[in-house]
């Protein structure tokens, strides 16, 4: 499996891309999208929602099950992948790219996995 190494990682298979502007791009890995099979719902916070590191901000339902997700640091979501509540088949097809699901201007730069530390930590599970 390739693990983009742009990017960081949270223990609960999130990525998160810092980019530039102090906004946050938020996904789940390809690694949690084969997880959890055929995504057919995907429930988002609403723009403006402040979050919290580590609180449940949403969730993914596949054919086999309903996920939570996870706020990957403190601060307040500034968009929504709307194209994923519209079709959320995009997080199997593109988890890294079209598959995006929100992003949020965070207060602190939150605490990631690397590339390295997440592939190790897939290969334990």
């Amino acid at each position: 499996m390739s693990i983009p190494e742009n990017l960081g990682y949270t223990a609960e298979h999130e990525w998160v891309d810092l980019g530039e502007g102090g906004a946050a791009t938020v996904g789940v890995t390809k690694y949690a999208a084969d997880a959890l099979g055929d995504v057919v719902f995907v429930q988002l916070p609403a723009v403006g929602d402040k979050v919290a590191k580590g609180e449940v901000c949403g969730e993914i339902e596949s054919t086999k099950s309903v996920s939570d997700l996870f706020a990957p640091a403190d601060g307040e979501v500034v968009e929504i992948n709307e194209a994923v509540v519209d079709s959320p088949e995009l997080v199997n097809i593109d988890p890294f790219g079209d598959g995006w699901l929100f992003r949020v201007r965070v207060d602190d730069e939150p605490e990631l996995l690397d590339a390295a530390a997440y592939a190790e930590l897939t290969t334990e599970s």
